[in-house]
């Protein structure tokens, strides 16, 4: 997938960042929506899971979540994410998730729109979640809504009943998907390189190094 020339990757996405996103109402072209909440509306603080993330089993029974399936969805390139596996009780290391082959997949999920105290229109997007499927760690409850490619379509057609597009939201195989541990820089949303993505042995967020791989 092309985005822009100007577009710089981005190696540790956040919250109340700017990213691209593919939306139902635009499947043609790549539309800039930020992840929760605009870094207006967060004002330096933690946004809650609330905004940037919506569990399947919720969106047919949550109405904002319902209006939301049923005319405002997107899909969200990404070649890989995070996930924390816990080591203690209070330790958790991080892992680089992507897909056998590194290749780019697409998330499901859903966008908003809105006007702020000044007039201005804003978008903002949220990651669907399903069940996880225990790659990184069994006490995990939930993984972002990966989509095959041959249904990424189909997560976007505008014609698509409630039902059809619920069929879309499942745990992904994990025979499709590798991981392996990466530095716990990650936890620092300020810091944007390449290098965070490299295997490095795993350690927790103190930085004490784990004998669990």
């Amino acid at each position: 997938m092309d985005v822009t020339n100007g577009y710089k990757p981005i190696f540790n996405a956040a919250p109340t960042q700017l990213l691209p996103v593919i939306t139902n109402d635009n499947e043609k072209g790549f539309s800039f929506f930020y992840w929760g909440a605009t870094p207006k509306m967060a004002n330096n603080k933690a946004v809650s899971p609330k905004l940037f993330s919506a569990f399947s089993d919720d969106l047919v029974s949550k109405a904002s979540y319902r209006n939301a399936l049923q005319s405002r969805r997107c899909i969200v390139p990404v070649d890989g994410y995070y996930e924390w596996k816990r080591i203690s009780k209070k330790g958790r290391t991080p892992y680089w998730v992507h897909m056998l082959g590194q290749e780019i997949f697409s998330l499901a999920g859903l966008w908003d729109e809105f006007e702020d105290e000044e007039g201005e229109t804003n978008h903002t997007f949220r990651i669907v979640t399903v069940p996880n499927n225990n790659l990184i760690d069994p006490s995990i409850q939930e993984m972002p809504a990966i989509l095959d490619k041959e249904v990424e379509n189909e997560w976007l057609n505008n014609d698509a009943s409630v039902e059809e597009l619920m069929k879309l939201l499942k745990s992904f195989p994990t025979d499709k998907m590798e991981s392996h541990s990466v530095s716990p820089k990650v936890n620092d949303a300020r810091i944007n390189s390449e290098d965070l993505i490299i295997h490095v042995p795993p350690a927790d967020q103190f930085g004490n190094y784990s004998l669990f791989n």
